[in-house]
């Protein structure tokens, strides 16, 4: 019981960090996403090389935490699921899958919505209710339902799917791959208070 509870704070205080981050708007506009590997931790100091090349520098706040994140299944989602899809448009119409998120139940709603995303030009992110899943010889595709609206987004059987787990300062090793939802400072430098991290090689797709 202690566990379960334990993985499923993690996963909440995970989801929470990554759909604030998520949310644009002209208020968090020196909100940044560091994606990479990383290079060293110091103490609260985290070096990380982006995944265009650079060393990032992140001061990591007083009481920052560590969410994990691991392999799931398109067989894991279903109806009723809170899902957070990445995706792009695609050339013959609708959208396709560029990652998917499976949200931990205690999170659903949270977060809802559809804007932009900036994992790829174009992109987008859905935080949404799966309405239907559905399987084809082509792969999967997912209905989903936000705010009134409905989007439906195929999913290939090469795109990466997700969860949240629990993880520790342990797992933040040299070459541990990572994504860090900071704050740029008007002086350039970065600070967070969460970092999430792959476990089992895993790279945080979103």
């Amino acid at each position: 019981m202690h566990h379960s509870l334990k993985t499923t704070a993690a996963a909440a205080l995970a989801a929470g960090m990554l759909i604030v981050a998520s949310q644009a708007s002209a208020a968090d506009a020196q909100r940044v996403r560091v994606r990479g590997d990383i290079t060293s931790l110091t103490g609260d100091t985290l070096v990380v090389k982006t995944r265009e090349g650079t060393d990032q520098t992140i001061t990591l706040k007083p009481d920052w935490k560590v969410g994990g994140i691991k392999k799931a299944s398109v067989e894991d989602i279903k109806p009723g699921d809170f899902v957070g899809i990445a995706s792009l448009p695609k050339a013959d119409g609708g959208d396709g899958a560029l990652e998917v998120l499976i949200f931990p139940a205690a999170m659903k709603g949270t977060g809802e919505g559809n804007r932009p995303w900036d994992l790829k030009p174009n992109s987008s992110m859905t935080n949404a209710t799966v309405a239907k899943a559905v399987k084809s010889v082509d792969g999967h595709s997912v209905t989903l339902t936000y705010q009134g609206k409905e989007k439906t987004i195929s999913i290939a059987n090469d795109t990466p799917i997700v969860t949240f787990t629990s993880a520790g300062k342990p797992d933040l090793t040299p070459g541990a791959h990572v994504i860090v939802m900071g704050e740029k400072a008007a002086d350039g430098t970065v600070s967070a208070a969460q970092v999430t991290v792959g476990t089992n090689g895993i790279v945080p797709p979103m």
